[in-house]
């Protein structure tokens, strides 16, 4: 068998909003979720801290995070792609 074992671990994608601390970003997730008792579709929204080791993400970047071992008391997942560069202001 050579298939591609799937990963245990979670990925979210989200945009950077903050990226002032040394080898972190701050990502904001959005989700869709349908309200239990009105039936209207609700933005839900959780914020992230991820280890991101060469700095490479910047402000209003889109990327995706991996969940890891905790690197710090707020840390525990990993920026690992680009998805959509931040367009220029």
């Amino acid at each position: 068998m050579t298939e591609a074992k799937k990963s245990l671990k979670r990925t979210l994608i989200g945009q950077v909003v903050s990226d002032k601390r040394a080898k972190t970003v701050t990502v904001l997730v959005e989700r869709r979720v349908k309200h239990p008792i009105y039936d209207k579709i609700v933005i839900k929204s959780s914020k992230y801290h991820a280890h991101d080791e060469k700095g490479e993400f910047k402000l209003g970047d889109k990327i995706e995070i991996t969940e890891s071992r905790p690197i710090s008391k707020t840390k525990n997942w990993v920026a690992t792609r680009l998805v959509e560069k931040a367009a220029a202001v």
